[in-house]
């Protein structure tokens, strides 16, 4: 461990050249600059430093100067590092939760917009299922999240409709006895509105295919492997909406916070968020 006090030494008598203008920079005595090389050359256990024939001008070894060039790197760290912590008290956690299938490239360009305008927040987005979004709010993992949920249940600071039909591949025949479906995992609502119109139906269904992402479930739809109920937001061009399986009424999405003291920046992505949802044509993905 090299003491950063010898490491600042050894940096001014480098770009100085010289013993004593660096013990001029430094306000120390030539003799105190000197030993304190010597300290570190021991610490170092390599020559870091010689002189000239005249004794007056002072040039790094090879060892000298790449412990030099560490020693840089290392001032600079500190100084970040004490900046930081004299900060520390403007910064402030702002921790949001977002959907599995949103839109990532206006979701990016929503939050750049906050962080522009509220440059105390240190912000950290977290993607995932609504189940487990919310998961994280109750344990105080989260202060807010978009999710996904059964219109009307609940308090929110605002809410959308999102209407979902069913999808599947452009060529796929849906007159199998028993339907083949590609679904997100257990908690979706998207699944469970997909398993209650078909048993309500007493159509006979099969999970042909899961996935936590909704770029697996669209490729799914795409190639045939089954069909899915997704928003309407999400429907490719690849994929053929289905009219003759039942009808499925509308999930929500919801502004949700589980804090009950939230902070002026964390007001402020919410007025964020609930302005850039509510734009016309702009429904998350």
């Amino acid at each position: 461990m090299f003491d950063l006090e010898l490491l600042q030494t050894l940096v001014c008598v480098v770009d100085e050249g010289s013993f004593t203008r660096a013990a001029e920079r430094v306000h120390r005595t030539q003799s105190t600059v000197s030993q304190q090389i010597r300290k570190l050359e021991d610490a170092a256990g390599q020559v870091l430093l010689v002189r000239d024939r005249s004794g007056q001008q002072v040039s790094p070894t090879e060892h000298g100067e790449l412990l030099t060039h560490y020693a840089r790197r290392l001032l600079n760290l500190s100084r970040e590092a004490r900046d930081a912590l004299n900060t520390e008290t403007s910064v402030v956690p702002v921790r949001l939760g977002v959907p599995e299938d949103f839109d990532a490239t206006r979701m990016a360009s929503m939050l750049s917009d906050f962080v522009r305008t509220y440059p105390e927040a240190r912000l950290e987005t977290v993607s995932g299922m609504s189940t487990d979004l919310r998961r994280q709010l109750g344990a105080g993992e989260l202060d807010i999240a978009l999710v996904k949920r059964e219109p009307g249940s609940g308090e929110c600071y605002a809410s959308w409709p999102e209407p979902l039909v069913w999808v599947c591949g452009e060529g796929q025949d849906l007159r199998a006895e028993t339907l083949a479906l590609a679904l997100f995992p257990q908690g979706c609502i998207y699944r469970q509105r997909a398993i209650r119109s078909l048993d309500k139906a007493r159509r006979s269904w099969r999970v042909a295919f899961a996935s936590h992402s909704l770029t697996g479930i669209q490729a799914a739809v795409s190639s045939g492997l089954g069909v899915s109920i997704l928003p309407e937001s999400a429907v490719l061009t690849s994929h053929r909406i289905c009219t003759q399986l039942p009808p499925v009424p509308p999930s929500e999405l919801a502004l949700i916070s589980g804090a009950e003291r939230l902070s002026a920046t964390h007001h402020g992505l919410i007025d964020c968020l609930r302005e850039a949802v509510s734009q016309p044509g702009q429904a998350f993905q």
